[in-house]
């Protein structure tokens, strides 16, 4: 084994959260050789992962994100729990990195040495995560925490990507914000197992009610499925109340999940997922570094702006050729 892997591999079982920092580090490099080190790291600590509660959290912008995962990170490390952040941010466009700086909107979480906060940038990426967010939860699990909590970029409608890779979907909503309208439609309210509506304190608190009735109905019209409606919760960060119910809820649908073997399953489901993006990623870099590739695709765009051929057609054919090669 690679004396740097051997060395991360003992300091992650230890629960070193330098050699965690470290690891994810070199997961997320895009050199070649730190990729190999990655992969020989996670194939050697795969078996040690799985016993996490996996939980994405989402909501737009303004919603309160951080300030619910601290509150709800706080309640947990108080019951001595393990408790890993991976907080996903926009990305810059000018450097790359993270514009919102999560960790610093953590503070008395982030001094807990039962708890460890990673920002990372989305980078493009959609689905609500950054492109290593999977296997950092699983490094995450190796180190032996107990829950993973995924802060959502929570841009739009496109968090996918978090439900395709944890157990439990937190989708956050806030009074005055129209947000219980959302739930009408087609979209990420059919990705949450429960639904949080943040700031119910002070002036604010009437409204979340009224938020919280409107949510109620509207998931009703789009959950039909019996005993897959989410209930919905009235939580305040800055008062820390509703907390507890939130994790109380958490819990109870993951029991549920373990008994009847649902869980399980999902999680079966996830890795294939997984399976299948890797293998379009891998294909599509092993396509662009192949100048054969480069001229084909030059010739078909040639085709179809001299042609207006369909888009979809022309691609068709042109995995076929290069299947045929």
């Amino acid at each position: 084994m690679n004396t740097d892997v051997d060395k991360l591999v003992t300091q992650i079982r230890q629960g070193s959260r330098i050699g965690l920092s470290r690891s994810i580090t070199l997961l997320e490099s895009t050199r070649a050789d730190h990729r190999k080190k990655s992969e020989e790291l996670l194939s050697i600590l795969l078996p040690e992962t799985g016993k996490a509660i996996r939980i994405a959290i989402s909501g737009p912008p303004g919603v309160g994100k951080s300030s619910f995962i601290e509150a709800l990170g706080m309640l947990l490390v108080g019951q001595t729990k393990k408790v890993a952040v991976l907080a996903i941010d926009p990305s810059s466009p000018i450097t790359g990195g993270s514009i919102l700086g999560d960790k610093a909107r953590m503070e008395e979480l982030s001094k807990s040495d039962l708890s460890f906060i990673r920002p990372s940038p989305s980078s493009g990426v959609l689905g609500g995560v950054a492109r290593h967010t999977r296997e950092t939860l699983l490094l995450c699990e190796a180190a032996g925490f107990d829950v993973i909590l995924i802060e959502t970029v929570g841009i739009g409608q496109s968090e996918v990507m978090a439900a395709s890779m944890t157990d439990i979907f937190v989708q956050l909503h806030q009074p005055f914000s129209g947000d219980e309208l959302q739930g009408i439609k087609k979209g990420v309210m059919e990705l949450a197992d429960l639904i949080v509506v943040t700031k119910a304190d002070g002036d604010s608190f009437t409204a979340a009610e009224v938020a919280k009735n409107e949510l109620e109905r509207a998931v009703m019209l789009t959950r039909t499925c019996e005993g897959n409606i989410p209930k919905v919760l009235l939580t305040s960060a800055h008062k820390n109340t509703g907390i507890s119910e939130v994790w109380t809820a958490i819990t109870s649908l993951v029991e549920a999940r373990n008994d009847s073997g649902s869980l399980a399953q999902k999680r079966r489901e996830q890795s294939r997922q997984w399976l299948d993006q890797e293998i379009a990623t891998e294909l599509l870099s092993l396509l662009n570094s192949q100048p054969r590739f480069a001229e084909a695709l030059e010739a078909t765009q040639q085709r179809i702006e001299a042609s207006g051929e369909h888009c979809g057609r022309a691609a068709r054919a042109l995995i076929k050729s290069l299947l045929a090669l």
